[in-house]
């Protein structure tokens, strides 16, 4: 299985930037690379799906509505998405989770409307500071895919998980390696429980990844890639990442 890959642009970006940052990956993009997406702000999916346009980067949103239409102001729904050609889709981010109170249920919720959508939802869990120093890590990552299980059995094979430690994220700090393989290892054998098809499901690793520590990360067996945040904004670190990617 190839590993994937996925930046999450976050609320960043510019028509500019995107056009020089997209250009500078798909001249920099090794050949039989791991599979690679970027997930980018609604507004400007039309431009990066004509930036991207026969390249080997997929397009990904960072989040959809759990409706499939209907009077709700400000959301997007799975269909219109896929208009624009948008592959994979974030649900359950955590910033989701803690700015926006997006519930498990939610969450699984999303996760079923990209499903039916036709794009490949990645579905984020990960614990909180307090939550890993009262020792719940365990417990929270898999009430928190459960639910997705749960409203989605059937498919459950199509999703991607990314964990990502609250704590983790956009601090600098990072998992080491062996905590990061442990909680993956918990979410496959989550996985194994639920589908018979579990070890083509990929299980991204995003905490903080970087230049410096992805080729370490990447080597554990259950790591089958990355959600990168800041450094997929800079084509020379996302580059790297890629090309450490085994």
């Amino acid at each position: 299985m190839k590993k994937l890959i996925v930046g999450n642009w976050k609320m960043k970006g510019s028509l500019a930037a995107n056009e020089s940052l997209i250009q500078a990956l798909r001249s920099g993009m090794p050949t039989a690379a791991c599979n690679v997406a970027l997930c980018v702000p609604s507004v400007y999916l039309s431009q990066c799906q004509a930036l991207l346009a026969g390249s080997a980067i997929d397009l990904g949103a960072q989040d959809v509505s759990a409706h499939e239409s209907g009077a709700f102001t400000g959301e997007l729904s799975g269909a219109m998405l896929r208009e624009f050609g948008v592959r994979y889709c974030i649900v359950g981010h955590s910033e989701r989770r803690q700015y926006h109170a997006e519930t498990d249920t939610l969450v699984a919720l999303k996760a079923q409307r990209a499903l039916a959508s036709g794009m490949t939802p990645i579905v984020c869990v990960g614990e909180t500071l307090d939550e890993r120093e009262a020792g719940q890590t365990d417990e929270v990552v898999k009430r928190q895919l459960a639910a997705v299980i749960h409203a989605n059995g059937h498919c459950i094979s199509e999703i991607v998980v990314a964990y990502e430690p609250v704590w983790a994220i956009g601090t600098g700090k990072t998992a080491s390696v062996e905590q990061a393989q442990q909680v993956h290892l918990v979410l496959r054998s989550q996985l194994r429980a639920a589908s018979s098809q579990a070890d083509r499901i990929h299980i991204l690793y995003g905490g903080s990844m970087n230049a410096a520590n992805a080729a370490q990360l990447l080597a554990q067996p259950d790591i089958d890639g990355g959600l990168v945040g800041g450094a997929s904004l800079k084509a020379p670190d996302f580059l790297s990442i890629i090309t450490s990617a085994p």
